[in-house]
């Protein structure tokens, strides 16, 4: 046998040329550096991320062989891209802390919920590029729904590859920026109102006598199947919904107690109240 060693081949980046900073590796800023690497769309030294804590940056960059620091600026500095992934009200202080860094030749990406283009563009007081995104957590496992809008310098090409980046974490759509706050009262809120939802059929799977694993999963399982009924047919939902509806059969009970429950009126609120929060937020 040959004592030869062979050093496996590294998978080759999606997107070979461009660098990208992370400016917040927090709950969606980790989850979209994880789907990054996961997906090849970026390689490890392609990225940069930064967080508050030099333990937690230290931990990070172990854990994914990414350079991960505190300094905000350097990052930029070092970036075509650059994400912005700390909260809302941290925006500002971010902008200041990394204007020289910014050019028109940057893209700016952010994900800080309900924080307008036109602001940050007022505050890097040049024509930057921004793009507005609005993700969700299952981008974690490349199932997630990603809306972007554009702000005044974006050109098509920067548009386009921003929805190539979100596109390796789930499905991207264009919208107005008008529509965000909707977007996040719906798909940014919306695991979390569909999680209650599974876990209401899982306790109910219990409740007439299954086991909680064997219940749970068949919940989980139903949901995700429906949902990909829905993606992959270009059905209607209540098209779908007809389809397992027969007549004088178990479903039509069931939708019966739904109906009688109120499930649906208290979904469409559910959005509703998390849009109305998105507002405020975004009028401060």
């Amino acid at each position: 046998m040959s004592d030869d060693s062979y050093e496996l081949p590294v998978p080759a980046s999606v997107l070979p040329n461009l660098r990208v900073a992370i400016l917040g590796a927090g709950k969606m800023g980790g989850i979209l550096l994880q789907a990054f690497l996961k997906n090849n769309l970026l390689l490890p030294d392609q990225l940069v991320a930064t967080v508050q804590h030099p333990d937690r940056a230290l931990a990070l960059s172990a854990q994914f062989g990414v350079n991960v620091g505190t300094d905000n600026l350097a990052a930029a500095r070092e970036a075509d891209v650059i994400l912005l992934g700390v909260k809302p009200i941290q925006v500002p202080a971010l902008i200041a802390e990394i204007l020289p860094a910014l050019t028109p030749a940057k893209l700016l990406l952010s994900f800080a919920a309900s924080v307008k283009t036109r602001s940050i563009e007022d505050a890097a007081g040049c024509d930057l590029a921004v793009i507005r995104a609005m993700p969700n957590t299952p981008a974690l496992l490349s199932a997630g729904a990603t809306a972007l809008c554009s702000g005044r310098f974006v050109s098509p090409e920067q548009i386009a590859l921003a929805l190539r980046i979100f596109s390796t974490v789930g499905r991207s759509v264009v919208v107005d920026e008008k529509h965000m706050d909707a977007v996040t009262g719906l798909s940014g809120s919306g695991p979390a109102f569909l999680y209650i939802i599974i876990e209401a059929l899982a306790e109910a799977g219990v409740n007439v006598g299954l086991p909680r694993d064997v219940a749970t999963m068949l919940a989980a399982q139903t949901a995700y199947g429906s949902a990909r009924m829905v993606l992959e047919t270009g059905y209607h939902p209540a098209l779908l919904k007809d389809a397992v509806t027969t007549p004088a059969g178990t479903t039509v009970d069931g939708i019966l107690a739904l109906e009688e429950g109120g499930l649906r009126a208290t979904l469409i609120n559910a959005v509703k109240r998390a849009t109305e929060r998105a507002r405020e937020l975004a009028a401060g």
